[in-house]
């Protein structure tokens, strides 16, 4: 019954005003419309599923105005038949003239056919782009000229008057999907970029996840949004921060890496039910996963425990995401099966592709504790790779240091005995390269390899490939790794210890679990947490083991000894999640104003030279590197 009432509800929302659903329309109207109706439809209807406190925003779905405080009366994706006869007036873009009759106006929710029927209305000269305000009379197309490719396809508009608000100059490049110029002059001129249909809708998606996400945690799980600092001293043990110099001369604040500390003591502080839509901070390199500033829902819970925290985040997750995903609980697999099965922390399960252990092929090796040996299996109609893939996996042996083995020389270098005994173990119809040395780099190098060939096999139908989400939580990471001066943290030094390796922390530190949590949608990793050191001699132990002076940390180590409860949390990357959800191929597509591979900001050429006045202020000076 609610699906029957509320597709009802949206159908004549749609037939209507195509206020709400509309919204994330953009360009050229329904053309760009269909390719996402299905992701908000679906949206629409987990919220009418799921939530009875929903069922009233839903009903009001059909009063929401879209021109409110503006002095338009429509949207340029609103009008249809039944507003044939009105006076309107729309204001937009100028996107196509033609035959100085026609004219298409543009906004944000979609188009309008405009026609001029009065002569001393001239059109020919308004350059396209240019910001204009129609007024006019709605009027019915003739039946043969109706256009399916666009929502107001049924109607256009008879101007009576036509106002320039602003005329354009030459732009540097075409709005036209089959003209997009290369991304750096598209991030170069962003705030022309934004008007593409795709932009305005992958942005639209983004505020309605975030809503969506906010009404799950305030309204029904009664959490509290609150803003932390961005100006903070140094964390000690985590990524490299941005400094911020001072007018005190030697003094400098760090901006934060991540509400971490801060999350921590509001727990300390009573609020036990935290969340916040955080600004973060990193000075690494950028890849086409990460930016120097992100955005992460970021969120902290007293008296909890890692079971907890999972089964909350696959509700949110359930409840909010914009694509379908399987039911909960999710898959979950130990950091170790990870690794030994796919060759990664974070690996992809939308194709079903493992790697073989075949360690004890080679017993004469398997005295050194930390030797593997592994096989990637494919078939063997593949062939052999071309000198293009070999350089490649090359490069990756070279990485790992570990030697690597391709299936033409296998008899050769490793005998044919142990060849003969491989095939009966990945099958006579496979070929095999096989990746030999420390165990963990044997592994992650098989896992490149795995994730180099998969798109090539997939291409030519010799792997299966689902077109779904795959989500799986990996848990049981170990709490340290080797660094190149001592053991460093996998997560951060406030990660709680497994409390089953406690024991281990002095003896042997590489064997300590940790109780850290990564959720990893088709082989990205969107987020992750961890049960908190809640004990102040821990927290300092862990300090110690990681050659951090705990002095650092003198605030938080107090408010540790203050009374704080058991807690844990957990921070999801906003930009990673809407990457996946809109399939674009960065995540500079899902952001307003990104930075480029190298963290430079093509818009304003940031980052700026300071002038010496400023120099002298803050008590910098630069000095030219060698």
């Amino acid at each position: 019954m609610w699906r029957r009432n509320f597709m009802h509800l949206l159908n004549s929302i749609e037939s209507r005003t195509c206020r709400h659903i509309s919204a994330v329309s953009t360009g050229s109207g329904r053309y760009f419309l269909l390719n996402n109706k299905q992701k908000f439809h679906h949206q629409w209807l987990l919220s009418a599923k799921k939530h009875e406190t929903k069922s009233k925003y839903i009903n009001n779905l059909d009063i929401v105005d879209q021109n409110t405080f503006t002095y338009r009366t429509h949207t340029c994706g609103e009008l249809r038949s039944n507003n044939v006869g009105e006076k309107v007036m729309l204001c937009g873009w100028v996107q196509f003239v033609r035959l100085s009759k026609f004219l298409l106006i543009r906004d944000s929710y979609g188009q309008t056919q405009c026609i001029v029927n009065n002569s001393d209305i001239n059109i020919s000269d308004i350059p396209l782009e240019t910001i204009v305000m129609i007024n006019g009379t709605v009027a019915a197309r003739p039946k043969s000229m109706y256009n399916p490719e666009m929502e107001t396809g049924e109607i256009e508009v008879i101007i009576d008057k036509i106002d320039i608000l602003n005329e354009v100059d030459k732009l540097p490049f075409n709005l036209r999907n089959y003209q997009k110029p290369k991304e750096q002059l598209r991030l170069q001129y962003r705030y022309i970029d934004l008007r593409f249909p795709e932009m305005q809708s992958n942005l639209r998606q983004r505020s309605l996840l975030l809503h969506n996400m906010r009404k799950f945690l305030v309204e029904k799980h009664r959490f509290v949004e609150v803003e932390t600092p961005t100006l903070f001293c140094r964390t000690p043990g985590g990524a490299r921060e941005f400094i911020v110099p001072t007018h005190y001369s030697g003094l400098f604040y760090s901006l934060v890496q991540s509400p971490q500390q801060f999350k921590q003591m509001l727990m300390v502080g009573g609020i036990d039910r935290y969340f916040q839509i955080a600004r973060c901070y990193r000075d690494e390199t950028t890849r086409p996963d990460r930016q120097p500033e992100f955005t992460q829902l970021d969120i902290e819970l007293s008296f909890t425990n890692l079971d907890y925290i999972i089964n909350m985040i696959e509700q949110l997750l359930q409840e909010t995401f914009l694509e379908d995903l399987p039911k909960s609980p999710f898959k979950r697999m130990t950091y170790k099966e990870a690794l030994e099965n796919y060759g990664s922390d974070k690996p992809n399960l939308t194709y079903e592709w493992k790697l073989n252990n075949i360690s004890n092929l080679f017993k004469q090796d398997s005295a050194d504790f930390n030797f593997g040996a592994f096989s990637l299996a494919y078939s063997r109609s593949l062939g052999k790779l071309t000198t293009k893939y070999k350089e490649t996996i090359n490069s990756l042996r070279k990485k790992y240091n570990v030697k690597i083995i391709l299936n033409e020389n296998i008899s050769r270098d490793i005998g044919q005995d142990i060849n003969n005994q491989l095939k009966g173990i990945t099958g006579e119809e496979n070929d095999n390269i096989i990746a030999l040395g420390d165990k963990e780099n044997v592994c992650l190098c098989l896992g490149d390899i795995r994730e180099l060939l998969a798109p090539l096999l997939k291409s030519k139908n010799l792997l299966s490939w689902k077109d779904t989400i795959e989500p799986l939580w990996v848990v049981d990471f170990p709490l340290f790794v080797k660094g190149e001066d001592g053991l460093q943290t996998c997560h951060h030094p406030f990660t709680a210890p497994h409390p089953e390796d406690l024991h281990l922390l002095d003896s042997d530190p590489l064997k300590v679990r940790s109780l850290a949590y990564d959720i990893v949608l088709n082989g990205n990793e969107v987020g992750g947490g961890s049960v908190r050191i809640h004990n102040a001699e821990l927290q300092k132990k862990i300090l110690d083991i990681l050659n951090i002076d705990s002095s650092y940390l003198l605030h938080f180590i107090n408010a540790l000894k203050s009374g704080c409860p058991p807690h844990g949390g957990i921070a999801l990357g906003i930009d990673r999640l809407m990457a996946i959800a809109c399939r674009a191929e960065s995540i500079r597509d899902v952001i307003a104003f990104p930075k480029t591979h190298e963290g430079k900001d093509p818009l304003s050429g940031a980052p700026n030279e300071v002038n010496d006045e400023d120099k002298k202020y803050y008590h910098i000076r630069s000095i030219e590197s060698k």
